[in-house]
């Protein structure tokens, strides 16, 4: 009998918290998102399953010397986000992008969230860089989101991870009641003429002239902007598809495992179960849906001014959940005009967003580090 209790003694049991049982409940709901409904999976599956490790009592998996621990260097660091965002750019078609510049001040529209949700978070008692972090939400961008909470807030990263993956998730739910409430049926229904056709030379400067005026003009945006660009270029150059392949491909996969599995690490009950995460989850909320909105009314705006009309359901897309956000401008469009094609004008918008929430990082990395 003795030797039953030395064995539960030294069990996690006794050291499980009422706060570790709610958290790996949390957990296993990430997993039922990422499994059962499909949502977000390659990042909310090892977010999830990260914090149902790091609440098991005793384990000292996120302590000095535990396994997460070693590969959460990589986050800790910011070297992971900056390896997916290669790979994002290795996956991207600036095309669309090339073919219609003036879609780039939509995905610049559809940063509006990021501010207003900054400002909210101050006015709630965040700091400033706290605010900060929190505010990028909006952006869609759940590897900026990490990037940046991890140079200025890196106490809230599980919250600000957990809040931008969840919603760029739920995108499709999310994006259709402000897309049809800021539309009329006739906005809706309006047809955009076919993009041109961009030449390989366009496609190799992109990359190389952003990098450069970006570079230069924030040079705390380099690391994410650069390795996008330097992804593209890998893509685009048509002379290396075995490293292209291989960024979109082999590397992104593993980083994305290490990545998410060592931010669901950071979940500790103790530092997740606070009023500010909840305060975050809804500060991300509104960030989403004033970026949303931001995107539809500038492209409402620009409309006054210009001959050829743009749908403002493309604006919606300038929040970088790529190709998410693209596909459900196009849905919404159809659903009023079946014969509407506007998947390809709204990935104009939608890899600018890409570039806008990065840019947006490093003005706030340039003002607040």
């Amino acid at each position: 009998m003795g030797r039953i209790v030395d064995i539960y003694l030294q069990s996690g049991f006794p050291a499980l918290t009422v706060g570790n049982i709610i958290m790996i409940g949390v957990g296993l709901l990430l997993l039922y998102f990422a499994i059962v409904k499909k949502y977000e999976p390659l990042l909310l599956l090892p977010i999830g399953f990260g914090a149902l490790l790091v609440n098991l009592p005793l384990s000292g998996i996120m302590d000095v010397g535990g396994f997460l621990k070693y590969i959460f260097f990589g986050t800790q660091h910011e070297i992971y986000p900056v390896l997916i965002f290669m790979g994002v750019g290795a996956m991207t078609d600036f095309g669309p992008l090339i073919a219609n510049p003036i879609t780039f001040i939509l995905g610049a529209a559809a940063q509006l969230g990021v501010f207003i949700a900054l400002i909210g978070a101050v006015l709630s008692g965040f700091t400033l860089k706290e605010a900060a972090s929190i505010g990028i939400i909006g952006g869609a961008d759940g590897p900026t989101s990490i990037y940046l909470a991890v140079k200025l807030a890196p106490q809230i990263l599980g919250a600000i991870a957990v809040a931008a993956y969840s919603y760029m998730s739920l995108v499709p739910l999310i994006q259709p009641p402000v897309m049809k409430f800021l539309t009329t049926p006739e906005e809706r229904k309006i047809r955009m003429s076919q993009l041109r056709p961009v030449s390989r030379e366009e496609r190799i400067l992109f990359p190389i002239v952003v990098t450069i005026i970006v570079g230069l003009i924030l040079p705390a945006s380099v690391p994410l902007i650069g390795m996008l660009m330097f992804g593209n270029l890998l893509r685009e150059s048509l002379v290396v598809n075995r490293l292209s392949n291989t960024a979109q491909n082999e590397l992104i996969n593993i980083v994305t495992i290490f990545l998410g599995i060592t931010v669901g690490a950071t979940m500790d009950a103790e530092h997740f179960l606070t009023w500010s995460t909840i305060k975050i989850i809804i500060l991300g909320l509104i960030a989403f849906f004033s970026s949303t909105a931001g995107g539809v009314l500038f492209a409402k705006f620009l409309n006054l001014f210009l001959k050829k009309k743009i749908n403002p359901l493309i604006g919606s897309a300038g929040v970088s959940a790529v190709p998410m956000a693209a596909r459900v401008s196009q849905v919404v469009g159809q659903k009023e005009d079946p014969g509407n094609f506007l998947l390809m004008h709204a990935m104009g918008p939608n890899v600018a967003g890409v570039i806008g929430t990065a840019v947006a990082a490093g003005v706030m990395l340039t003002l607040l580090q």
